[in-house]
């Protein structure tokens, strides 16, 4: 398989709304929240949601607060008294731009990723396809999804590794939006019931 390679997604000019949902994912790695707290010295406001988070690693939320000299015993994360702290992270995610929602896409997690993989803009879905940490069951579910473009069942259709499943070859013969040239080439691999 192909490796992906971020280049170009700067962390730096990200704005507070896309740096929040990525540090928001209880799943996500702890060099991405390193990559965070590196491109973002010089933002306390970013810091502080660093200093706040309730996944971010305890390594990183001690740097961040050191460098916006906040006390950590003193505070408690997640008490914060933001406006939009009770919107549901699909009104999060419309507000931000398309190169946001590509940099959300390629590094978010499973939410974000099925979040976006509906967004309209072609861009946005078929770079959810390009995130590294997507599996071959997500694969599967997009392959079976009719809200998906047919440009997205074409890049499954490429991908070697997912085509090796029985099931994804399946999941895309079995959907509508499929091409007709990629679906009536998978026919022949299926099994007889």
């Amino acid at each position: 398989m192909e490796e992906t390679r971020l280049i170009g997604l700067d962390l730096s000019m990200a704005s507070r709304d896309a740096i929040e949902i990525l540090i928001s994912d209880e799943n996500a790695g702890i060099e991405l929240f390193r990559e965070i707290i590196n491109s973002n010295k010089k933002r306390p406001e970013i810091l502080l949601l660093l200093v706040e988070g309730p996944y971010v690693p305890y390594a990183i939320r001690d740097e961040a607060g050191h460098l916006v000299n906040v006390d950590l015993v003193q505070r408690e994360p997640e008490k914060t008294d933001r406006a939009y702290s009770n919107e549901s992270l699909l009104q999060k995610v419309q507000r931000l731009t398309v190169g946001e929602k590509i940099l959300l896409a390629l590094r978010g997690g499973r939410d974000i990723r099925s979040i976006l993989l509906r967004e309209s803009n072609k861009e946005v879905a078929l770079s959810v396809l390009k995130n590294p940490k997507i599996t071959e069951t997500e694969g599967e579910n997009i392959a079976h999804s009719r809200q998906v473009t047919e440009d997205a069942l074409r890049v499954i259709s490429k991908n070697m590794e997912w085509m090796k499943s029985y099931t994804v070859m399946l999941a895309l013969v079995s959907n509508p939006k499929t091409p007709p040239g990629i679906g009536s080439g998978l026919v022949v691999n299926l099994k007889k019931k």
